[in-house]
């Protein structure tokens, strides 16, 4: 599974971040980036609460 940000909904709150910083980033511009690739499976439950969490909506697993 990868994590899908949809940019036009994303505030760029950082609660993502928080929950898996080794998986989402904010750069200096507050513009948020996630680590490529397919999220490993040890990791999955912590993708998941950052996309149960996201304020906006913006994540989504697939």
């Amino acid at each position: 599974m990868k994590i899908i940000v949809d940019f036009d909904r994303c505030e760029a709150n950082g609660v993502c971040v928080g929950i898996a910083p080794d998986m989402f980033e904010l750069d200096d511009d507050d513009m948020l980036t996630v680590a490529e690739g397919d999220v490993a499976t040890d990791r999955l439950a912590d993708a998941e609460e950052a996309v149960a969490q996201c304020p906006k909506a913006a994540l989504r697993l697939a």
